[in-house]
């Protein structure tokens, strides 16, 4: 295990014993069951970030991507009463081509990724206000609601993905169970196969990997249509869990969560580093300060600023440790 991460795992723990402390009522089972819902939730997108901020990118549209896909499902269903195995399909397909239309425009057009996304980011926003007028919609029907179709598939989805599995005392949401399926492929993707090789190649050296023979091209587009992936799959289970889907609201700042979470996690920002062990461990960091600010009575307005401090001293921190492991390695040499 990379210092990193032994580092970040080791934040969660001391924020986590710090809150239990505070506040024994942090321990009960429903909090728990909140709090890995949530960290789930957030590592999903989170690791499609990684993938791309691996290669040197970034994706500024993750969070308005999961409030599309969210925004459309619930529409599809609700509005359209299509058969709902088919609203998931169509609006995964749409996640898809979300990524392969950056990554066509960041490859072939040379139009930078922060340009690329930030434009998506708004672009899909307005795309989900303007398909539903600005209002909210659900995808599971709620008393009096019409339009549904397939009502017990649609209730057999929501438990799916956003249910409880019991074990005991404890209850286990299904979204964990997407997320260590995800987790693990995603790492095995990276660490195992030559694809994931060329990645890190891509994200160390851009040139290099291109004279050693590697299409970094289509590289990149792997990697920006995997993140819109992650971000559809984030998107239905949002969809599911929010009473809810508001078009102006669903997925707001979920880039920021996402990124932080790659970059606490043992990203670099500029490419060439990460783990998806680490990206998962940040994301419920993530959580877990949100849920101790509300256990421990800090004001809420405090939120940002908090994460933001906690966020800027772990990069601090990672920052300092690199360049003191460098200079070790460069006074043995």
């Amino acid at each position: 295990m990379k210092k990193n991460v032994i580092g970040i795992f080791a934040l969660l723990v001391v924020i986590f014993v710090i809150t239990a402390i505070i506040n024994p009522k942090f321990l009960n089972a429903y909090n728990m069951q909140n709090l890995i819902k949530w960290s789930s939730l957030y590592a999903v997108m989170s690791i499609g970030v990684a993938l791309v901020i691996i290669t040197g990118g970034i994706d500024l549209s993750i969070g308005s991507v999961v409030g599309l896909v969210a925004v459309v499902l619930a529409f599809f269903l609700k509005v359209q009463g299509m058969d709902p195995w088919v609203a998931i399909g169509l609006t995964l397909c749409m996640s898809l081509v979300v990524g392969l239309i950056h990554g066509l425009l960041i490859t072939k057009a040379h139009i930078q990724p922060f340009v690329v996304t930030l434009c998506g980011l708004l672009i899909y926003r307005s795309l989900s206000r303007w398909l539903t007028d600005n209002q909210s919609l659900g995808p599971v029907p709620l008393e009096g609601d019409k339009g549904y179709a397939n009502l017990d598939q649609i209730l057999g989805l929501d438990f799916i993905f956003s249910g409880k599995i019991p074990l005991g005392v404890f209850n286990l949401p299904t979204p964990a169970l997407f997320l260590v399926v995800l987790a693990i492929a995603t790492a095995i993707f990276l660490r195992k196969t030559i694809w994931g090789r060329y990645l890190y190649a891509l994200g160390n050296n851009e040139d290099g990997a291109r004279y050693s023979g590697i299409d970094t091209e289509r590289m990149k587009i792997i990697a920006y249509v995997l993140c819109s992936f992650f971000a559809g799959i984030a998107g239905i289970l949002f969809a599911f869990e929010l009473d809810s889907v508001q078009p102006a609201q669903t997925g707001e700042f979920y880039e920021l969560y996402a990124i932080a979470a790659a970059v606490l996690g043992g990203c670099s920002l500029r490419g060439g580093e990460g783990s998806i062990l680490g990206v998962v461990i940040a994301a419920a960091v993530i959580r877990l300060i949100y849920n101790s600010i509300n256990m421990v009575g800090i004001s809420t307005h405090l939120e940002f600023g908090i994460l933001g401090m906690v966020i800027l001293l772990g990069v601090i921190g990672d920052e300092f440790l690199k360049k003191k492991m460098a200079e070790r390695q460069a006074s043995k040499a």
